[in-house]
C-alpha cells in the first residue's frame, strides 16, 4: 500500500476547483469541515450532522431526485464502514450523476486517533468495486490528483474514490450547524 503524503485540507479543492458545479452532502466532522472550507459553506452543501454513516445514502437519495445535477458525497473512512452496504445499493441503483469521495486518514478522528480498520488491511476501494461501482480509483500522491479530477469529469458514473490523507486535523472551518436553516440553504441550491 503507497503511504498517504496528502494533507486533507488542500486535496478538495484540486479536485473540485470549480465547486459551485456540484451539489455536495457530507458525512460528520472532518468530512463536514473540510467540505464546508471548500464551499465556504455555501448553499450547495448540506452536512450529515448526528447521522453518522448516512452520507452515501442521502447522497443517492439526492442524485435520484436531481439526475440533471453533479452530486457528490464526501465522507470519512469510519462513517463509510458504519454503512459499508450504502455501496451495493449505489451500484444496483447505478445512478450516472452520483460521486462518492471517501477521505481516508486511517484513523478515527473524532474519538482521540484510533487506528482505523483501513490503516491495518481494509481497502474500500476494492469494497466498492466488489459491491459493483465499476469506476473506482485510490488517491494516495499529489500525482494522482490531477487524474483524480479529470476521473470525476469523465469516468462514467457512479465513481468512487477513496482518498487517502496522512493523519492530520481537517479544516479549521466553523460551519452553520442549525439543521433548519441548513435544511432550506440546501433546498435552494437543489431547486433554483
Amino acid at each position: 500500500m503507497t503511504p498517504a503524503t496528502l494533507d486533507r485540507r488542500e486535496v478538495l479543492s484540486r479536485l473540485f476547483p470549480n465547486h459551485e458545479d456540484y451539489l455536495f452532502i457530507s458525512g460528520l466532522a472532518g468530512s463536514a469541515r473540510d467540505t464546508a472550507a471548500l464551499t465556504n459553506d455555501g448553499a450547495n452543501l448540506f452536512t450529515m450532522a448526528g447521522t453518522m454513516g448516512a452520507a452515501t445514502s442521502m447522497g443517492l437519495g439526492v442524485a435520484m431526485c436531481a439526475p440533471e445535477r453533479k452530486v457528490v458525497v464526501i465522507t470519512g473512512d469510519g462513517e463509510l464502514l458504519m454503512n459499508i452496504g450504502s455501496l451495493a445499493t449505489v451500484a444496483t441503483i447505478n445512478p450516472a450523476n452520483l460521486s462518492i469521495v471517501c477521505i481516508d486518514n486511517g484513523c478515527h478522528g473524532e474519538t482521540g486517533g484510533q487506528n482505523g480498520h483501513t490503516s491495518i488491511k481494509t481497502n474500500l476501494e476494492m469494497m466498492a468495486k466488489g459491491a459493483g461501482i465499476d469506476s473506482t480509483m485510490t488517491i494516495a500522491t499529489e500525482a494522482d490528483l490531477s487524474e483524480g479530477s479529470r476521473f470525476l469529469n469523465e469516468a462514467t458514473g457512479p465513481r468512487f474514490i477513496q482518498l487517502r490523507v496522512k493523519n492530520g486535523p481537517p479544516s479549521d472551518f466553523k460551519r452553520n450547524m442549525d439543521p433548519a436553516e441548513c435544511r432550506i440553504r440546501f433546498r435552494s441550491a437543489l431547486q433554483p
